[in-house]
C-alpha cells in the first residue's frame, strides 16, 4: 500500500526560539527516519496547500482568526506571545495554514481512493487550539478542520478522531463537543497539562485519563476496555489520528512510559476498526513528540501499522 506523506517547507520556518521543545528539527528527524526505513519505496510525497479560510471559519471564530492575523509581527526579530509557551512570529501563520491544508488534502486523498494511508508531517500541531484561543503550541486545530471538511465535502455522517498524545486534546474537545457526526476518543495523562477533559460527560467524547507512570501494559488494558468498544460502536466512516508521541518513556514532556511497540499496537487496533467500518480510510496528523532520537522511530512504527494489509 502506498503511504501519502504530506508536508511543506513552510512548516520548517516557524521557530519559537532557542530552548523551545516544538522545533523545526522534529520534522527533520521524521524525514530522516522515513528516508532510511523499509517504508521508503512505498512513500508518495505531497506538498501541503494553504488551507482555505472558509474551512478555518468552520471550527474557529472569525474574531479569533482576525486576532491572529492582526498579531503577526512584521519583522524577523519580533515575536508576539499568545500565552506562556505559544508565540507568533513572522512565519508562524504560513506554517499553520500549510498544516491545516495538509489535513484537508489528506481527506481528499483517502476519499478519492488515491491511498488509504496518509500522514501529515507538519507543524505547528493543532489539538490544543480551541474555537477562539491558541494554546499549547497550537494555532489552528488541524484534525477538527479535517473532520469538518470531510463532513461538508463528502457528506460523511460519522468521523472519529483518535488522539493518543499524552496531553489531552482539549482544543478538539472544545470544538467538536455536541457534534453527533464526530466522535473524539482521547487518551492522556491526568492530572497534567492542559488540566481538562477528565470529567467530560458529552455523549460524543470518549476520554481516557491515565495516571503518571502508565506503561504499555496498563495503557493497552485501558484502551481495550474503554476506547476501542466506544470507537467500534460508533462505526466511523473515516478515522483521523491526532498522533502525539510525547508519551514515550524517553520523552521528558510527560511521565508516561510507552514505547514504539505501544504506538504500533494502538494503531493496529484502530486500523482493525477502520478496515471494518471505514473502508480502511485513515488520516494521521502529527501532534506532539519532542525527543528527536525516538520521534522518527515512533512515526515509523505508527505508519507500518497504518499501512499493514
Amino acid at each position: 500500500m502506498t503511504i501519502a506523506i504530506i508536508s511543506h517547507p513552510d512548516c520548517y520556518q516557524h521557530n519559537m526560539g532557542y530552548g523551545h521543545p516544538e522545533t523545526p528539527e522534529r520534522l527533520s528527524a521524521i524525514q530522516q527516519a522515513l528516508q532510511t526505513s523499509s517504508l521508503q519505496t512505498r512513500l508518495k510525497y505531497y506538498e501541503a496547500p494553504l488551507v482555505e479560510q472558509k474551512y478555518l471559519s468552520q471550527v474557529h471564530t472569525q474574531q479569533y482568526l482576525e486576532y491572529l492575523n492582526a498579531s503577526v509581527p512584521t519583522s524577523l526579530e519580533e515575536s508576539y506571545w499568545l500565552d506562556g509557551d505559544t508565540c507568533l512570529m513572522k512565519f508562524t501563520l504560513p506554517a499553520a495554514l500549510r498544516a491545516a491544508g495538509a489535513a484537508t488534502l489528506a481527506v481528499d486523498l483517502v476519499m478519492q481512493h488515491e491511498t488509504n494511508a496518509t500522514f501529515c508531517a507538519v507543524r505547528p500541531p493543532g489539538h490544543h487550539a480551541k474555537r477562539a484561543r491558541a494554546m499549547g503550541f497550537c494555532y489552528y486545530n488541524n484534525v477538527a478542520i479535517a473532520a469538518a471538511y470531510a463532513i461538508e465535502q463528502y457528506n460523511l455522517q460519522k468521523v472519529a478522531i483518535v488522539d493518543f498524545d499524552v496531553h489531552h486534546g482539549n482544543g478538539t474537545e472544545d470544538i467538536v463537543t455536541g457534534n453527533s457526526k464526530i466522535l473524539l476518543c482521547s487518551t492522556f495523562q491526568h492530572p497534567f497539562y492542559p488540566y481538562e477533559g477528565a470529567y467530560t460527560k458529552a455523549p460524543n467524547i470518549c476520554n481516557l485519563p491515565l495516571p503518571a507512570g502508565t506503561n504499555g501494559q496498563t495503557y493497552r488494558a485501558a484502551v481495550t476496555k474503554t476506547l476501542l468498544p466506544c470507537l467500534s460502536e460508533f462505526q466511523p466512516q473515516l478515522i483521523i489520528f491526532s498522533a502525539g508521541f510525547d508519551g514515550h518513556s524517553y520523552d521528558n514532556m510527560s511521565m508516561f512510559n510507552l514505547l514504539e511497540a505501544d504506538y504500533a499496537w494502538i494503531t493496529q487496533q484502530v486500523k482493525i476498526i477502520a478496515d471494518q467500518y471505514a473502508q480502511s480510510r485513515i488520516i494521521s496528523c502529527l501532534e506532539g513528540g519532542y525527543n528527536l532520537e525516538v520521534l522518527g522511530k515512533c512515526v515509523i512504527a505508527h505508519l507500518q501499522s497504518i499501512s499493514s494489509m
